[in-house]
């Protein structure tokens, strides 16, 4: 399984040779085994990938993540027939039962909620409001409480009343950004255990086709706001996009082990796509910010 998440932000050349993945640039030649390789961001329109290293990082189960002309991820690469694919897993997924699902989107939505909690009171901001709407919250969510506190949490986090999450501003590009870096993990997790990210358990988009990594990714949002809050910028630059990627190597406390968010995000994945089987009975989503890391330890480029 990778663990490297790799950045490609210039003209360059992609291709595939001999186990290794080689990144031609005006540079010079740079060469990363493929198996290390977890997370590709081809953050430019101008690098040329060849079809045989794309194979390759889809065999392994890499995920590959591309840019558009406004440099915000467009569109990446998913693995069709991973190897442990199979009829009986596919018709268990169509046969999920409503109540376990029922039951797992309300655990998604109260450890949403209360990680948000976790972030304002790390940067001292008043959580009362936001414990209100979480004792509020029922089975499936059926009030809404995610999007009430939404509505008061962004405010609260960014120090500003009239903030919305609808505008133009650099910290809600760094946001989507940042969602987009972490839902292209959690599909990762998802198809390589052979599951389908059509197939959600609340979002029913025919126009997504990653419902189920939308409502699994949720919990983790959080750790992305957390990330951007603690920044001081007015674009999003280069550095803040390596920054984001590199987020994902901050390090939380998962159901009471320390591990990074990457590796959390994997355990989890795994856990939910259990629960939903029915293999287990219960599920513990848990997490808390290990905030004791060091701010440079966060903003350093992948």
């Amino acid at each position: 399984m990778g663990w490297r998440s790799i950045i490609v932000s210039q003209h360059a050349k992609l291709s595939y040779t001999s186990h290794l993945m080689v990144v031609q640039t005006k540079d010079g030649i740079n060469q990363v085994p493929i198996d290390d390789v977890q997370l590709l961001l081809i953050s430019t329109t101008q690098a040329v990938v060849t079809t045989a290293l794309l194979n390759e990082l889809a065999r392994r189960n890499a995920k590959v993540v591309f840019v558009n002309k406004n440099m915000q991820p467009s569109c990446e690469l998913v693995n069709n027939y991973p190897n442990n694919r199979t009829l009986d897993l596919l018709q268990g997924q169509f046969k999920w039962e409503k109540q376990r699902k029922e039951v797992l989107w309300t655990k998604i939505i109260y450890e949403k909620i209360s990680n948000q909690m976790q972030v304002l009171d790390i940067y001292g901001h008043k959580i009362a409001g936001i414990r209100d709407e979480l004792a509020q919250l029922e089975m499936n969510d059926i009030s809404n409480r995610e999007a009430v506190v939404a509505r008061k949490y962004f405010p609260l986090l960014f120090e500003d009343r009239k903030f919305s999450r609808r505008t133009g501003k650099a910290v809600n590009a760094a946001l989507d950004y940042g969602y987009s870096i972490l839902l292209s993990m959690v599909n990762r997790e998802i198809v390589e255990r052979g599951y389908l990210t059509y197939l959600g358990i609340h979002h029913r988009s025919n126009e997504n086709q990653f419902n189920l990594g939308s409502d699994l990714m949720e919990p983790f949002r959080p750790m992305i706001d957390y990330w951007v809050a603690n920044q001081n910028f007015t674009e999003l630059t280069p550095d803040v996009k390596y920054g984001l990627v590199d987020a994902l190597n901050i390090e939380i406390i998962y159901c009471g082990q320390h591990m990074l968010l990457r590796n959390a995000i994997d355990k989890y994945v795994g856990d939910c796509l259990r629960y939903l089987d029915g293999a287990i009975k219960n599920i513990d989503m848990k997490m808390e910010l290990n905030h004791e890391v060091p701010n440079n330890a966060l903003i350093n480029h992948v």
